[in-house]
């Protein structure tokens, strides 16, 4: 598919997902109507509880979940970019495809009231949802903008630290993601991302599979590409770091065959000074 093609597909699915959150029943894995899409990531979609259980599983405390609105975790993260972000109050981050807001809302609390968060989600359906639970909230230093992570709705130089969960190997044309990240960071800004990483190139019948690709698997890039990205956008002090999956593969109910071929790994670089 191409670029635009892509971003629809991947936009349908997490409209769908955000709908379906909390129902009970039928939300979960492909569905049988032409008309309707699978909703991305499995089981995680079926409720609070499943919610819960891939946040912890991607590294997220029950203080975590507890400390954001009712909604705000809809279980579609494969790290926790926090554990590595080290951010400070009075820091500008953004939040790349930020959904109902959760990472936001974590990182509202570390940056405290004069800092800010920006979000940046393509989908209509989250970005409705992450202001409603902003505004159930209270946070008035979170500010979730329409967008594409290709093409940031964000000033040149105007963030101290990016984060992302588990959204930029769904694009289509990463080396332009980071290069918007390169450009709205500010010199000495931090990248701190989780994401699904491959330790060589996947199968031709993954790639081609939508449902894995709108899962965060099919369009997962290799350990040295990431690393081949980052370094021609312009960034330094770079490091891909994978880790054990297996529990979060399990948790979102994904083939465990793919446990030996995709990981969620820390992704940290620096813009120079």
């Amino acid at each position: 598919m191409k670029a635009d093609e892509t971003r629809a597909m991947v936009r349908e699915r997490y409209a769908q997902t955000v709908r379906s959150f909390g129902q009970s029943g039928g939300c979960c894995g492909p569905t049988e109507s032409a008309n309707e899409l699978p909703v991305v990531n499995y089981s995680s979609c079926c409720g609070g509880e499943r919610a819960d259980a891939t946040a912890k599983a991607a590294g997220y405390s029950d203080a975590d979940l507890t400390a954001v609105p009712e909604g705000a975790n809809l279980g579609l993260g494969c790290g926790n970019p926090q554990a590595i972000a080290s951010l400070k109050p009075g820091e500008t981050v953004l939040d790349l495809g930020s959904g109902a807001g959760f990472d936001c809302f974590l990182a509202a609390r570390q940056v405290g009231p004069t800092g800010q968060v920006i979000g940046v989600d393509m989908t209509p359906d989250m970005l409705s949802r992450a202001r409603q639970n902003a505004a159930n909230g209270g946070y008035a230093n979170v500010d979730f903008r329409l967008g594409e992570i290709e093409h940031l709705p964000v000033a040149d130089q105007s963030v101290d630290v990016i984060i992302s969960n588990c959204v930029i190997n769904l694009s289509p044309e990463k080396p332009q993601v980071f290069r918007e990240a390169f450009r709205v960071l500010k010199p000495g800004g931090r990248l701190a991302v989780s994401d699904m990483v491959t330790s060589g190139p996947l199968p031709p019948e993954i790639q081609q599979d939508l449902a894995l690709y709108a899962g965060c698997i099919a369009g997962a890039a290799t350990v040295a590409d990431l690393k081949a990205m980052l370094a021609d956008a312009g960034f330094e002090q770079i490091r891909v770091e994978p880790k054990d999956s297996r529990q979060l593969i399990e948790a979102w109910g994904a083939d465990t065959k793919l446990e030996d071929m995709i990981f969620s790994a820390n992704i940290q670089a620096v813009r120079p000074q």
